[in-house]
Parts: structure tokens; sequence; C-alpha cells
């Protein structure tokens, strides 16, 4: 085992230098993919997409080293946006788990060089029975493409590592690469934010996906009087309700007002409780629509400094949201 040397006093200049060198060195390689995917790359990876989309069974994806742990992130990439995918140890697949591959699903093999011999087995699996195989390598005229369906030639590139071993820019294009399959599929599917949503039901992410109608208090939960109450019961309302704040709704039951904390404290001065709600409310509130994502309700919330807000259909309203609607179920 090497003994872990000595580390000289931290030069921090250098320190920031060679980030910014690992930084441009990465962009040149992203930029030279970018450059292949413009031109002779662009078939294949079309071919690449249509295979996908055509899926009736799983993207199996497989690679070693730093090239499978990129392909664990593409496979979970692809399963969390409408294709369903896994990872595949090629080295487990010859112990057992080549029985996890189908005659319907589609290999996705990542090598940088194209040689790697751990994919043999499986790439010879894929070939014994018809199994489409798309191979991501650099080696375009390697024994990984000779076999593959469709090959996805990554340009060649620097490695930021200085002694041009540890992979870096490589799994940087592979990683880019994938995503780029999995929004393209993304997008031929017509994958919406409510499927996303099937697939991310937990922690913040699923719940800013979460709509309005939801969370909303309906019915006689909402605080709301009529124009021309007068500001006593428009009091009461707020102070039964518990949302600080009353809608106001005209003679067809459209909203056409609101009165808040803010708006009672700004009549302070005056005789409020002679007045009617029609000379206290602020006119045309902010409110939004029932299938609204709570993400955007935070939002709202958030950019105009306001706790509540009123969700109305036709004009009409059907609900209220609190901000404390939105802590409870993890969006904000």
């Amino acid at each position: 085992m090497l003994e872990r040397t000595k580390m000289k006093p931290l030069d921090r200049k250098a320190a920031i230098a060679s980030g910014l060198r690992t930084l441009n060195t990465e962009m040149a390689g992203l930029a030279a993919l970018t450059g292949a995917l413009e031109d002779g790359l662009a078939a294949p990876f079309a071919d690449a997409v249509a295979l996908l989309a055509d899926l009736s069974g799983r993207a199996i994806v497989t690679g070693v080293g730093k090239s499978g742990h990129i392909g664990t992130k593409i496979a979970a990439t692809l399963a969390s946006t409408g294709t369903p995918a896994f990872f595949v140890h090629p080295a487990e697949a010859v112990h057992g788990d080549l029985g996890m591959i189908a005659r319907d699903d589609i290999v996705i093999a990542l090598s940088w060089s194209g040689e790697t011999s751990e994919l043999k087995g499986i790439v010879n699996y894929a070939r014994r029975f018809a199994i489409p195989l798309i191979a991501i390598t650099s080696g375009v005229e390697s024994a990984l493409a000779r076999e593959a369906t469709v090959v996805l030639g990554l340009p060649k590139a620097q490695e930021a590592c200085p002694h041009g071993l540890a992979p870096t820019t490589s799994t940087l294009m592979q990683l880019v690469l994938g995503d780029a399959l999995a929004i393209a599929l993304l997008e031929a599917r017509g994958f919406t934010r409510d499927h996303f949503r099937v697939f991310h039901p937990g922690g913040k992410l699923g719940a800013s996906l979460v709509k309005v109608s939801e969370i909303m208090h309906a019915g006689e939960r909402m605080p709301l009087v009529t124009t021309g109450t007068g500001m006593r019961q428009a009091i009461l309302e707020i102070s039964r309700k518990g949302f600080g704040c009353v809608g106001i709704t005209d003679e067809d039951g459209a909203l056409v007002g609101i009165i808040t904390d803010g708006d009672l404290r700004r009549h302070m001065d005056a005789d409020i409780l002679s007045m009617t709600v029609d000379e206290v409310m602020t006119k045309g509130p902010k409110a939004v629509q029932p299938d609204t994502l709570a993400a955007a309700v935070l939002q709202m919330i958030n950019s105009s400094s306001i706790t509540t807000l009123m969700v109305v259909e036709g004009g009409k309203p059907v609900g209220i949201v609190h901000l404390h609607d939105l802590l409870r179920i993890g969006a904000a």
C-alpha cells in the first residue's frame, strides 16, 4: 500500500488555477462533443433515440469502473424520465445476472476504449439473443463498436488529470451524452410534469409537483363575504376561518377583492367598523387555478410577500391555500 505523501502548505492561488484548468479542459471536451453531435454523431444519436423510443422492455445500462458509475446515473435518469432502465454490472452478469436481460430489452454499454474485457460476456449474450446494443465509446473501431447496433462515438479529448490517467473529461462526456439521450426521449414521449410526479412522489421535488387542488381548503373552510357586507361581519369571518384574510365576491359569485390583516392595519385610523368591505378591500386580488403546481404557488407567495392565495375557477373562488399548507407537504 502506497503511503500518503505529506502535503506542503497549500498554495491557494495554485489550487484555484488548477480548478480553472480542470473546468476549462472539461468544457473543451463538452465543446468537442457538441461539435460531434452537430456532425457525425447526429445520425447515430437519432438512431439510438429511435431504438429506445420503441423499447417495449427495459434499457440495460452496463459498464466497468468509472464508466460503470456513470452508467448507474444514466440508468437512474432514464428510469425517472419515463424509460424503464436499470444498471447491470458486467461481472455480476456472467455470474447469473444475465437472466435479468430479456429479448425485448436494449443494452447500453459504456467503455471509453471499447476494449473492456469485462463487457465480453454481456455483449456476447446480447448478440446471441439479437438484443440491440448501443455502445457509448471513443473507440469507434473497437471490439465493442464492432458488435454494436448503434455506436455513439465520443470525440477524443484531453483528461483534466495532468497525467492523462484519471477519467475526468471522458466520464463527463459520457454523462452528458446519457442526459442528452434521456431528455430527447422525454420530449419524444411528451413526458409531462404529471408523469414526472409519478416517479418522484417523495421529497421536496415530489411536493413541488403537487397541484394546489390537492391541498387547498374548500367549501365552508373558505373565508368569504359578499360586496356590501359590513366590516364587523367581515372581521368575524376572518377570525372564524383563521387564514388572516377574507375574500370578497360579487352578486355573481366572482372574486372581486380581498381583505387581509394588512388592509385592516391600514384603516385603523378610520372608524373601520362603520365601513363596508367595498371601502377596505384590495381589488383584483392575486389568485391561482386549481391545477397550479405547489412550486408555482410558493413562488407567487414569496415574490408577493403574502401568506395566502385564493384558488379560483372561472373567476369564482373554489378554495384557499396558505403558506402552512406548503410547509406541511414539504414544498417550502
